[in-house]
């Protein structure tokens, strides 16, 4: 379990991230055109997960536009914005804002992602929805950052996740 705080209240997830040179986790995330896609789907492109509680404040979307703006210069590197929200929510944000170099996908059939990579918030006022994290994965499938953002209303550390690439 990793303590984290929200607004400087503290507040708990279900577990710890992965591990750095682990290997990682496959999951079932929801498109926005509703079918589902695999960890699988993306062999051989470098990773950024980028994981947040709700497109609709606005730290996670000034994080999904951060995001955005960095991954036109990745190559060979997907960015993939997570979270519970709907993915109507999801599309709605991103056709308001103009996002187009991301792919943002939903956990919120059934959380199993949340769980399987620990993130899932336990207790507080946003229990049930995912913790602000980044996970990189590289080209092979292993995990060669992560970041759990101790303050949820604060933004992710951007570059150092970048440089991990």
């Amino acid at each position: 379990m990793a303590q984290i705080t929200l607004k400087g209240n503290k507040i708990n997830t279900i577990g710890e991230l992965p591990k750095v040179g682990g290997k990682a986790k496959d999951f079932n995330l929801v498109k926005k055109d509703l079918s589902i896609t695999t960890l699988n789907d993306f062999k051989g492109s470098k990773l950024v997960l980028t994981i947040f509680p709700s497109i609709d404040t606005g730290t996670c979307a000034a994080s999904v536009r951060n995001f955005n703006k960095e991954a036109a210069n990745l190559p060979n590197t997907k960015v993939l914005c997570i979270s519970r929200d709907l993915p109507f929510a999801q599309s709605r944000f991103c056709g308001a804002e103009g996002i187009e170099n991301v792919m943002m996908l939903s956990d919120f059939k059934t959380g199993q992602f949340g769980k399987d990579y620990g993130l899932e918030i336990i207790d507080g006022a946003l229990a049930g929805l995912h913790s602000r994290c980044v996970v990189v994965i590289d080209e092979k499938g292993t995990i060669v950052y992560t970041e759990q953002v101790a303050e949820t209303t604060e933004e992710p550390n951007y570059q150092k996740a970048l440089n991990s690439l």
